[in-house]
């Protein structure tokens, strides 16, 4: 493994382990607020809001774990009938394609971001800044858009 693999590979799990602190952190605001709703009449103010920023910040964060381990659908029952060649040049174009997509998807979020944070947009019950959520979601596409280059890099050695 090369020190580019390496260092993908250990991006994206770090940023997965993050999404997992974020899972762990949707359930355990749910159930307080469950709790205090049932038990002291009390629920938690802007949960909704929490658990929206929270869970958009792991989908984020964890898509390009989820890349490097293959694990998106892939519909190739079309192309598994056709030559290695043919193959070959199908997901290298598709690597190009994604790529492309998901890198000036990342760069406009990442604007979108600036243009909240120079706003001062805030989150309408809790007044929380939300452009540190959309940062967070511009940091996962970047990252994701790593792992398909990593993926395009290895489709190109197998194509030479």
């Amino acid at each position: 493994m090369n020190k580019s693999t390496h260092w993908i590979r250990a991006i994206s799990e770090f940023m997965n382990n993050l999404a997992g602190v974020c899972i762990v952190a949707v359930m355990l605001l749910v159930v307080s607020n469950i709790l205090l709703r049932v038990f002291l009449h009390h629920p938690l103010i802007g949960t909704y809001e929490y658990v929206n920023m929270i869970t958009a910040v792991a989908i984020g964060l964890s898509l390009a774990h989820c890349a490097y381990q293959n694990g998106h659908i892939a519909v190739d029952f079309i192309l598994q009938r056709c030559s290695r060649k043919i193959q070959t040049a199908a997901d290298i174009l598709n690597h190009i394609i994604a790529i492309s997509f998901w890198s000036v998807s990342a760069w406009y979020v990442a604007k979108y971001a600036r243009t909240m944070l120079d706003s001062n947009t805030v989150s309408p019950t809790t007044q929380l800044p939300l452009s540190p959520v959309v940062y967070l979601i511009a940091l996962g596409l970047l990252a994701l858009s790593l792992v398909l280059s990593l993926r395009l890099s290895q489709s190109l050695k197998r194509a030479l």
